[in-house]
């Protein structure tokens, strides 16, 4: 068994070909999306975070709104760049969100990837301490948000408050119980998977991480996941760890299915640069009729070590397509692979 969610990267533009042709069109849409899924079975809504992008960005708005038209979905982020946050507003956001939604929220945060323009966060305000690389400024911002989701108090009180003050230190209000269970770390290497798992956090590995071995996709992505899960033992931890990975797969059913995605069945790995140093290795698509994708997913070692799956969608083609997407994964796919 294992949890199936949707993961949406939320583009939208004025294409003839689109029925997200602006901002509002894709946060109302995601939000009917998320209740279409939660009424035929899926298991979360997942949305991507870019900034000085026409994608989704300010995540809290759109989740909580989720939240309040759901009541089983887990909602959440793959992923928030913390190198763009205040990790103490952030939590109250987050908290928020979360008390929403009555504790479904699943939230996925990473020291980032790179962004449309040069430095970002710059403009946000943030800037690496001496000594910092701005990718170590996302990790302590991350490591800090983590921190104070333990809800302990850390600010000395005025003694001349505005309403009266519980006594001791003060911790940031709202605080939502258990959400610091529910943080996921997006790794995009094996250290930082190692990292996630010594840390605490749960751990999400996308199509996408450098190019450690040489070996194929799947497999190194696996042996990140084991990497991570022999961390957590060696921590101590005493829950178990979530692990999710992301994949592109359509089950070709129909005409339409064909259309779109007939030409990604001969897809395979391809190797290119995140970075302008570092080469990484991007995850293949699957689309083929449904007995053979079962066939081409068992296969999958990076599959087989998971808890939870997040498929891709082609936001772009309007809610009702991507039900369909999710629906024929569910129908047709899930129960050949004991995933349902």
């Amino acid at each position: 068994m294992k949890k199936i969610g949707f993961l949406s990267f939320g583009h939208w533009d004025n294409h003839p070909a689109y029925a997200t042709k602006t901002a509002s069109d894709t946060l109302l849409q995601s939000i009917d999306l998320a209740v279409a899924a939660e009424e035929i079975g899926i298991d979360g809504a997942y949305f991507r975070v870019h900034h000085f992008a026409r994608q989704l960005a300010s995540p809290f708005p759109l989740l909580s709104a989720i939240g309040a038209k759901t009541s089983k979905i887990e909602i959440g982020t793959g992923v928030i760049d913390m190198r763009y946050e205040n990790p103490l507003y952030m939590m109250e956001d987050a908290s928020a969100a979360d008390l929403i939604s009555e504790g479904r929220l699943q939230l996925g945060i990473s020291r980032g990837s790179p962004e449309q323009v040069i430095d970002g966060w710059r403009h946000f305000g943030y800037e690496p301490e001496e000594g910092e690389s701005d990718a170590d400024m996302g990790r302590r911002k991350g490591l800090e948000f983590y921190e104070r989701l333990k809800g302990e108090g850390f600010a000395r009180p005025n003694p001349n408050p505005m309403f009266p003050n519980p006594p001791g230190l003060l911790r940031l209000e709202p605080f939502s119980a258990g959400l610091r269970d529910r943080i996921w770390w997006g790794s995009g290497s094996d250290a930082t998977a190692a990292w996630a798992g010594k840390m605490g956090m749960n751990l999400q590995s996308s199509t996408l991480k450098f190019d450690e071995s040489g070996k194929p996709f799947h497999i190194q992505q696996a042996e990140q996941i084991r990497l991570y899960k022999q961390a957590w033992k060696e921590a101590g931890h005493k829950r178990e760890p979530r692990i999710s990975v992301s994949r592109s797969i359509f089950a070709l059913v129909n005409e339409q299915d064909r259309y779109y995605f007939g030409r990604e069945a001969d897809r395979t790995d391809k190797i290119g640069f995140i970075e302008s140093n570092r080469k990484a290795i991007f995850g293949r698509s699957y689309a083929a009729e449904p007995d053979q994708l079962i066939k081409e997913l068992a296969q999958d070692e990076a599959i087989q070590e998971t808890d939870t799956i997040l498929l891709t969608i082609p936001n772009t083609l309007g809610v009702d397509y991507n039900v369909h997407v999710l629906s024929a994964i569910l129908e047709h796919v899930a129960p050949g692979l004991g995933w349902r």
